[in-house]
């Protein structure tokens, strides 16, 4: 483990190098040809539908398959609600962030990650978290660090409800599955510029060749690269910059052999936003949402992330297939933090004084090492035909902090503060001090097989079963009393899930289908070191069930997708404190349930209009609680209505519009309050022209009418010794992007 520690000052030139590197190739290639269009690889005529995907690019915005392997049918017959946010979409909204891209999909929403906890946004789905259920090319994403960045992002794949079977431990709600960019058939060389508002600039390009000198090999290779800057909008204070490189390499491309060899790397230097002072799930009056309340001179948030993966693919014949993918990531993080928390009781009005951490530091790194291997068979058993998955995956993580603060005042020995224009630099002294040491652990092993057996022409059953065993350890060293804590919890879970599919006709579907997944104690072990104690290390994992009843149609000659489910998730034995003292401090005894509907649309509705909108209905409840006033509320940032659209119409004469808007209503703070969080709207807009066959331009209206909303909560309704806090989302961003292809 190497501590890092203020060395991200020595990355600054590197990011300007990139960033001159890609100018140059912009220029360079500004009088290059029209690249062809990336061929698509066609499945084999199979009546349950091909799943292989090999060097495919989707074009519009329907998606018919799953890019991991274990999905043995079409969406359009796995009986499961799963949303694809694709590669145009996320191109013409020009989505640079993870929470951007997700922000398309209704059912989930975002509290504000704890500072210094190298978390950024925390992800809920269908009310539960998500933080570690995000997945990169199907394999864990423990340091969850693809969020700020899209430049590497072929697609997203939010798989909504239980689903241990799938992603493993977690997924409660659901999970998340960042789809990287791959090399493809045939050559393209695009790159883009970008100015905005708000100091935003951007250059990126992906090249993408065949390598013919080595005639005979299948050998393409591809190069992502990004530069990017920019403050936010109505936030002048919070700044952002990073850069990224992403090449890959393909032997064997449209052989029945394929190698894959990527390497991805981003480095970010960002001021951290801790938000807003907020009580009862509303910012303090007279607080205008431009304060910032940290420290600019402290505050820091520093990321070096990188990973090196290798992926095997070989077709037998057309009825068996195995791949294999392994990964080594390792992601280094410095954040230091000053909350936005504030004391006003007894002060004068319109002062405050600091409350919560503040210049409070963490410094830590994550590994990992994971393979997994599946074998994709395809063979009737006299008149049923089965496409069957079986599968293992190994892995081992490591993650390593210190926590330290930075030695400034606390309590009253801070001087009063103007609330309505805060300092937003400390210029005292400040004095480095660890406090505390942690070193974790966590290995995983698995076996899992999955099919889809057709009856016949109109039934299908999808089945699935995973065995995993999960072993966690840490040690924790408190600096100032020289105590170590060790701690260790191993849990073997078998989850599962089953639909039955029944097809009306070739292009519909309806289903019905249960499924389960386990939280166990150490879920969250390498991702933020935390959860795991000397109460909960020897305790079963929660569990998690849900039945889903839905359908799924292609309409409109094949160019529309629509989907509709109604479902309830249920957690049947959530942890709580135990109120008997002569019993154990926490127990499995708690009950959550959330109902729901969704509802999707993806694709053409002409040849020129095309759509991507969902909406959700929840209904959540704490059903069973350790405290009786929780029991009856719903579940905190758990809004019961939320709406997504984007739409785009091409004109005459290269014009394309776009309009999106997102709503979300009125949710809970916490659970044990009635205190809501305003709902909101928010509108956006897109203005393209084709100026020529190698050229277009792009312009993007973000928060159109410039809406003051919070998407980021901090679950806790605050006082007037400590508020919470709010933290607001982007106000008005215009980009104009010049986007070149050749």
């Amino acid at each position: 483990m190497s501590k890092r520690n203020n060395k991200k000052s020595a990355n600054l030139p590197q990011r300007r190098l990139l960033a001159s590197a890609i100018g140059l190739a912009v220029a360079s290639w500004a009088v290059a040809g029209l690249a062809a269009e990336s061929a698509e690889v066609q499945g084999d005529a199979v009546e349950l539908g091909s799943v292989t995907v090999k060097g495919q690019q989707v074009e519009g915005y329907k998606v018919d398959n799953a890019s991991s392997p274990k999905y043995t049918a079409p969406l359009l017959d796995t009986p499961q609600t799963i949303t694809v946010i694709p590669q145009e979409v996320i191109r013409e909204q020009n989505a640079l962030s993870l929470r951007q891209v997700l922000s398309n999909v209704s059912g989930i929403t975002f509290a504000a990650g704890e500072g210094g906890g190298g978390l950024g946004d925390s992800i809920n789905i269908r009310g539960f978290s998500a933080n570690s259920n995000i997945l990169i090319d199907g394999l864990r994403d423990t340091a969850q660090s693809s969020r700020s960045d899209t430049f590497n992002l072929e697609a997203v794949e939010v798989v909504k409800g239980p689903s241990s079977v799938y992603s493993g431990a977690g997924t409660t709600g659901g999970s998340i599955n960042i789809v990287s960019k791959t090399p493809q058939a045939q050559a393209f060389n695009r790159a883009s510029v970008g100015l905005g508002t708000d100091n935003y600039k951007r250059l990126t390009a992906d090249i993408n060749q065949p390598l013919d000198a080595l005639e005979g090999a299948g050998a393409v290779f591809r190069l992502n690269l990004m530069g990017h800057q920019n403050d936010v909008a109505e936030r002048d204070q919070i700044d952002q910059e990073r850069w990224g490189i992403a090449p890959s390499l393909t032997l064997g491309m449209g052989s029945p052999t394929q190698l894959n060899l990527s390497y991805f790397r981003q480095s970010d230097k960002d001021l951290p936003d801790y938000g807003l002072p907020a009580r009862d799930g509303k910012v303090l009056a007279g607080v205008d949402r431009d304060n910032y309340y940290g420290f600019k001179d402290i505050d820091t948030e520093e990321t070096d992330a990188e990973s090196f993966t290798v992926k095997f693919d070989h077709e037998f014949n057309e009825q068996l297939r195995l791949s294999n993918i392994a990964r080594y990531a390792k992601t280094e993080r410095l954040t230091i933090i000053s909350a936005a928390h504030v004391n006003t009781d007894g002060l004068p009005a319109g002062t405050y004084r600091p409350a919560g951490p503040q210049g409070h530091g963490r410094d830590y790194d994550t590994e990992i090492l994971i393979n997994q291997t599946n074998l994709n068979w395809r063979f009737n058993t006299g008149a049923l035909a089965h496409s069957l998955v079986t599968g293992a995956e190994f892995s081992h993580e490591e993650y390593n902090r210190d926590t330290f603060n930075s030695g400034l005042p606390s309590g009253n020995a801070w001087p009063l503060f103007d609330l309505y224009n805060p300092p937003g630099y400390w210029g005292g002294p400040t004095l480095k001090t660890v406090t505390q040491e942690v070193d974790t652990e966590l290995d995983t092993r698995a076996l899992y097989v999955f099919d889809t057996v057709e009856l016949n022409e109109q039934w299908q059953v999808n089945a699935g079963l995973r065995y995993e065993r999960f072993e966690g350890t840490g040690k924790t060293l408190a600096t100032a009393t020289g105590v170590t804590t060790r701690l260790d919890s191993s849990d073997d879970m078998l989850s599962g899930r089953v639909g039955l599919v029944y097809k009306p006709a070739q292009n519909g579907s309806i289903y019905v289908a249960w499924g389960n997944s386990f939280n166990p104690s150490a879920e969250n072990l390498a991702s933020t070191g935390s959860g795991l104690s000397a109460d909960t290390q020897d305790l079963d994992p929660e569990e998690n069930e849900t039945w889903e009843l839905g359908t799924k149609w292609d309409l409109l000659d094949q160019r529309l997708s629509l989907n509709a489910a109604v479902f309830r998730v249920t957690k049947t034995n959530g942890r709580i404190d135990n109120n008997d003292p002569l019993g154990d401090p926490v127990v499995l005894d708690g009950k959550q349930r959330v109902d729901g509907v969704e509802l999707g649309a993806s694709g053409k509705l002409t040849e020129q209009w095309q759509v991507f909108a969902n909406y959700t209905y929840l209904d959540s409840e704490i059903i069973k609680s350790d405290t009786p006033a929780e029991e009856g509320q719903a579940l905190a940032n758990t809004p019961p209505r939320s709406f997504s659209l984007w739409t785009t119409y091409d004109l005459p004469a290269g014009f394309q519009v776009g309009y999106g808007a997102q709503y979300v209503s009125q949710r809970n703070v916490t659970i044990a309050s009635t205190t809501k969080v305003p709902d909101y709207w928010v509108h956006s807009a897109l203005l393209g022209y084709q100026v020529n066959e190698d050229v277009d331009l792009q312009l993007n209206v973000r928060n159109l009418f410039n809406e003051e909303y919070y998407d980021r909560v901090r679950s806790n309704t605050g006082t007037a010794v400590r508020s919470s806090a709010l933290v607001p989302g982007e106000g008005r961003t215009a980009i104009l992007s010049a986007n070149f292809s050749f």
